[in-house]
């Protein structure tokens, strides 16, 4: 008998294994021992179990709160607001018990954005003394693993569990979360627990949750791609059936087509916005990852470091920060939480018009119209030859200051440098108040203040100004301005202004008031009189198609003798360069005598007459009668002497070089005073926009060109601007 029962039982335990293990009560991730729990807020607790199944949740000896698994296996239990304190025991008690200890009550705070929130303690300033006075263990630390996901995911990958702060474990920790938990702990003396879910290299769009795109209507265009991506909606069944009913009529064209020996249509390939949203680069995708499965873990609040990735937005990032912070705050269900965040620092981003950070740094200021914000402003303790400033610890410092002063209370803490509030004309100068500036205002450094600019009658750009600090206002002149409307503070990606409170919290870059519009059609030049402008172009425009902001060929009817060049630069800061060039006309063409680009048919590579050339550029060869040499075509081109122009290089791109195919090329504007072996002015490569080539003077920057071939420098200036002008006969 036993012979004939024990297969049975052989093949029972067989199935037994085979089938999945019982639904034991478990947690999400977020809650491990050694966490923090949120002091003096009903504390949520949450996981999974079987249906059905009642679970009880204890913290310490409290009572026991009590729950029952729906039908998805889910619970919840919000166990009673505590204060600070512990350590304690969490016990999660159903068919199994899990237990986790060392779980302390404190603050919570949230840390999110790209890679100057995610990087480290070990890798910030002083590290090993960091290190060794980091014992403090009532600062615990979680690490949220970086990945993507389509839809709200279950529960969140970890890169690190619930670490106690020790010299140990410090270097693992988000830099500016840690020097910000240090402060508050030294002030509140109550445990910190940092969430560290954060992704170098990200934007904001990834980490904001769709409901936030619901309510700004200028990031629609986000919405719907969610829409298309989201199987669950009626835009995505839609564009199913869609495709579907395409595919049917591309099957029986194939299937009628066969048998006639003909080819047969490829197939309709599936639509890319249906595919699902998988990459850290698409809106969402981020936040359902790394973000929906925390809510509704307790915290006081989120610290925020991200903006590098998004700095061309301009102040369309003010709105994507109402997205996200509003959006986060909907779903967190805790009200408008403090929401603390970081200015990006100053830093050479290369080529790109140095004025688009500041505008960016513009909309971050504006974002702090969202409730319950407050901004770091870190333009004095930034790195521009680093993306990654190191000095992490005034950072977090500032952010725990806009902690104490806005949600701790504390009405004594200053936590915000200078703020512009208003202007005001006093004759020829100009008077700017600040807010938070009550102890007055001060020079960091001692020295005189920087980056104030100025713009009104007398000139027709911004202009460097000289700053006077009067109580809580600075006064502002400049003898190149008689009537002063405008104002600009720090307005350049690399501006690191000595403007500060008394406190030594920096202002804020800013602008206000109007700059008068440029007039191209006059020049304040004796040489130019009696020349007739032809063309107007700000080159901050110049690309693959150029338009100028004036082309008065229409009105040009007579006949010309000379023609002229009027090229104006200049960077932040820094005074005016110019230079004016004419020459006796070598077309009677006026759509060849401006930019030479395929369309204007323009090629010359060839000598010209009677130079005029006036310049305040330092080594300029001024005079009137020189022998000229101008390179104009839309080709490609090299350093090869074949026109044998004098004094030219056969080695280094000068004033004798060859263009070559293709004729839609790099692009060559230039005259030079061969003599002199000088070039007078280039414009080159204006297909790159703000890489674009751009100089008076022979280049220094390269040793390969004397005329600024391969500078890639028109970013750096703030204005530049041609003219082309003829004389009439």
């Amino acid at each position: 008998m036993k012979q004939r029962i024990l297969p049975w039982l052989a093949a029972a335990a067989a199935l037994a294994a085979a089938l999945p293990a019982r639904a034991d009560v478990s947690l999400p991730k977020v809650f491990g021992s050694h966490m923090v729990l949120q002091r003096d807020r009903p504390i949520p607790v949450w996981g999974w179990a079987a249906p059905g199944e009642e679970v009880s949740v204890r913290l310490g000896d409290r009572p026991a709160v009590k729950a029952t698994a729906n039908g998805q296996g889910e619970w919840r239990v919000k166990l009673p607001a505590l204060p600070a304190g512990g350590p304690f025991t969490l016990t999660v008690t159903g068919k199994n018990t899990v237990t986790l200890d060392d779980v302390l009550i404190g603050e919570v705070w949230l840390c999110s954005g790209q890679s100057n929130m995610e990087w480290p303690v070990g890798a910030s300033l002083n590290f090993p003394q960091e290190a060794a006075a980091a014992n403090l263990p009532q600062i615990r630390h979680i690490k949220v693993k970086c990945i993507a996901a389509p839809q709200p995911a279950k529960d969140v990958e970890l890169n690190l569990p619930w670490q106690v702060c020790s010299p140990e474990t410090v270097g693992n920790f988000t830099a500016c979360g840690y020097f910000m938990a240090r402060e508050l702990y030294r002030e509140l003396k109550v445990p910190i627990g940092l969430v560290n879910s954060s992704w170098g290299g990200t934007m904001i769009e990834p980490w904001t949750p769709p409901v936030g795109f619901d309510a700004v209507p200028s990031l629609e265009a986000f919405r719907r791609q969610i829409l298309l991506a989201d199987p669950r909606t009626g835009a995505y069944k839609e564009g199913i059936r869609n495709y579907l009913n395409t595919l049917e009529q591309w099957i029986q064209t194939a299937r009628a087509t066969v048998p006639k020996g003909e080819f047969v249509p490829p197939m309709p390939a599936f639509p890319a916005e249906l595919q699902p949203l998988t990459r850290e680069t698409q809106p969402s995708t981020l936040y359902n990852a790394m973000i929906h499965p925390l809510i509704p873990f307790a915290i006081r609040g989120a610290i925020w470091y991200q903006g590098e990735s998004n700095h061309w937005d301009g102040m369309l990032y003010t709105d994507k920060m109402k997205a996200l912070v509003n959006g986060w705050r909907q779903l967190w269900g805790q009200g408008d939480f403090p929401f603390y965040y970081v200015q990006i620092a100053p830093f050479n981003y290369g080529n790109e018009d140095p004025n688009a950070v500041a505008t960016f740094w513009e909309a971050q200021a504006a974002a702090q119209a969202i409730p319950n914000t407050g901004m770091v402003v870190t333009n004095d303790i930034g790195d521009l030859n680093d993306i990654h400033p190191k000095n992490k610890q005034e950072v977090g410092r500032r952010l725990a200051l806009w902690a104490l002063a806005k949600t701790y209370g504390r009405k004594e803490v200053v936590c915000a440098g200078p703020v512009y509030r208003s202007m005001a004309v006093e004759g020829a100068k100009l008077r700017v108040r600040f807010d938070n500036a009550r102890g007055g205002l001060v020079s960091r450094d001692g020295k005189p203040l920087t980056w104030f600019e100025i713009a009104g009658k007398g000139a027709d750009d911004w202009v460097a100004a000289e700053a006077v600090i009067e109580g809580d206002s600075v006064l502002l002149s400049s003898p190149e301005v008689t009537e002063p409307t405008g104002v600009r503070f720090a307005w350049h990606r690399n501006a690191e202004p000595n403007l500060s409170n008394k406190e030594g919290l920096p202002a804020a870059a800013f602008r206000a008031g109007t700059v008068p519009p440029i007039d191209f059609t006059t020049l304040d030049l004796p040489e130019a009189q009696g020349y007739e402008l032809v063309y107007a172009l700000n080159l901050a425009k110049a690309g693959a198609n150029i338009t100028y902001d004036v082309d008065r060929r229409a009105q040009i009817r007579r006949p010309f003798d000379r023609i002229a060049y009027f090229l104006e630069l200049r960077k932040p800061g820094e005074q005016k360069q110019y230079l004016f060039v004419s020459m006796d006309a070598f077309t009677d063409d006026l759509a060849k005598i401006g930019v030479p680009t395929v369309a204007s048919q323009a090629v010359f590579q060839q000598p010209v007459t009677n130079l005029q050339v006036v310049s305040n550029v330092p080594g300029i060869v001024n005079g009137e009668g020189l022998a000229g040499n101008i390179e104009f075509w839309p080709h490609n081109y090299g350093p090869l002497n074949a026109s044998g122009v004098p004094n030219a290089s056969a080695e280094v791109w000068d004033f004798g070089d060859q263009y070559s195919d293709p004729v839609d090329g790099y692009g060559s504007m230039q005259v030079h005073n061969p003599e002199a072996k000088q070039t007078l002015f280039a414009f080159n490569n204006w297909k790159a926009g703000a890489s674009a080539d751009i100089g008076i003077g022979n280049s220094d920057l390269d040793a390969r060109t004397r005329d600024w071939t391969f500078a890639a420098n028109a970013g750096s200036y703030s204005r530049k601007t041609l003219r082309v002008l003829v004389r009439l006969k």
